[in-house]
């Protein structure tokens, strides 16, 4: 694996996992980038490199953060962007692995590119769906502000420094991951309880 595929793949992964907390907030980063030419898009979304693009992505993410302020459209929206946000994850990982035979290029966009950001849009959906149960939903403004924010450090970082990206997804990853076991984990052990009593 040279060293170029390297940075690709940790660029994908790091934008990936961006994706996870907002979907709309990295392309647009991209596409940012992309105008400034600091970020090149490989030749099938060149698109993103044209102010069209940037302004759309830019209302898109705008609505986006909106609307996940307000308390209840919050937790449909998650509903919503968990497969979208796997989608674009594969997609932009995709994107990164150009030079890759096809099969291997998809095969590892879709494990790295939407499990990573299927695995963080989770967390942050378990996240909400707390915060909703213990505040009412007075602390979703807040926690949906946090995950805006972290989509465009995380992105930002991705393009500027991938190598610093990919360890600051790691130690996501192992949070959502750790999150989501302990979920997983206590509802096994309700059902069991729930059976023990049935028989009872």
């Amino acid at each position: 694996m040279t060293l170029e595929l390297i940075f690709a793949l940790c660029l994908g992964i790091t934008l990936s996992a961006a994706c996870g907390f907002r979907i709309f907030i990295p392309p647009l980063i991209m596409s940012a980038a992309s105008l400034h030419g600091s970020y090149v898009p490989a030749p099938e979304f060149a698109w993103l490199a044209t102010e069209t693009a940037f302004t759309m992505l830019a209302i898109a993410s705008a609505v986006e953060v909106f609307a996940y302020m307000i308390p209840a459209v919050d937790n449909l929206l998650d509903m919503i962007e968990i497969p979208t946000a796997i989608a674009i994850g594969t997609g932009i990982v995709g994107m990164t692995l150009t030079d890759l035979d096809p099969l291997l290029q998809w095969t590892i966009a879709v494990i790295a590119g939407g499990g990573t950001a299927g695995l963080v849009d989770g967390m942050t959906a378990v996240t909400r769906l707390a915060t909703t149960t213990l505040t009412g939903g007075l602390a979703n403004p807040a926690v949906g502000l946090l995950e805006a924010l972290s989509a465009a450090v995380l992105a930002l970082i991705a393009i500027v420094l991938p190598l610093w990206g990919i360890t600051l997804v790691a130690i996501v990853g192992f949070m959502a991951y750790h999150r989501l076991a302990r979920l997983w984990q206590k509802r096994q052990q309700r059902l069991a309880k729930l059976e023990y009593n049935h028989y009872q």
